[in-house]
């Protein structure tokens, strides 16, 4: 009698993914959990997912997500690192737990997260569960702006108008405003509003220049979905 072998995990995840970006999440849930129930620590970040947002009908779970992205990323999932670093910090699923929250997300950060970049540069510049370091602030939210990242462009650009963990330069400041305020990041436009009033047709020419250097630099790829941001 023949049998049919099963599907190879790789396959049985890329059905999953595709299903779910094609909104079928009845089809894509069940994979999700076998797999991850099995340790693939991919589809355990897409099954902390729909947890965490109530995906596709599943009862939304903040205990039930951050366990399995405690998961995935102790097997080395970025994402996911950086989901349990802005759960721990914001206390959502457990304890709120700023200090351990800063420690996921700089590993995440170490390993190009924009996101834990972003939310470790925020943590870092208000003090909150870490000291205040307004230079490694900046030089994460650089990290992450230069990928694209429209929210840490906006806070880059803020550091460099008030000379925040960076020497003040307004031509800077303006670029990277230009490219967040494109995107319609609110607190880029006001920021872009006070700097221009001082700027001069000389520098904003400049600073368009800058900006334009940036965008053609930038690169975006995609990942399972992330949690917000932790507030700046």
């Amino acid at each position: 009698m023949n049998t049919v072998a099963p599907a190879p995990a790789e396959d049985e995840l890329a059905l999953a993914i595709a299903s779910f970006k094609s909104g079928d999440y009845p089809t894509a849930f069940p994979f999700f959990s076998a797999l991850a129930e099995a340790g693939n620590m991919e589809a355990q970040a897409w099954l902390g997912s729909f947890y965490a947002n109530g995906t596709g009908g599943v009862a939304p779970s903040l205990p039930k997500a951050l366990a399995w992205y405690i998961r995935a990323a102790g097997q080395g999932h970025v994402q996911a690192a950086t989901n349990v670093g802005a759960m721990l910090a914001m206390g959502q699923g457990a304890r709120q737990d700023r200090a351990e929250g800063a420690k996921w997300l700089a590993q995440a950060a170490e390993r190009g997260d924009p996101m834990a970049q972003y939310n470790l540069a925020t943590l870092l510049s208000k003090g909150d569960g870490v000291p205040v370091d307004n230079k490694r602030a900046a030089d994460l939210y650089r990290r992450a702006a230069e990928t694209g990242h429209f929210p840490s462009q906006a806070r880059l650009g803020y550091f460099y108008a008030n000379g925040l963990g960076v020497e003040k330069n307004r031509i800077a400041a303006f670029a990277w405003l230009s490219l967040a305020a494109r995107h319609g990041i609110g607190i880029a436009l006001t920021a872009l509003e006070s700097l221009v009033a001082d700027m001069s047709g000389e520098e904003k020419k400049r600073g368009l220049g800058l900006a334009q250097k940036f965008q053609s630099q930038m690169a975006s790829g995609t990942a399972p979905p992330t949690i917000n941001p932790i507030p700046g």
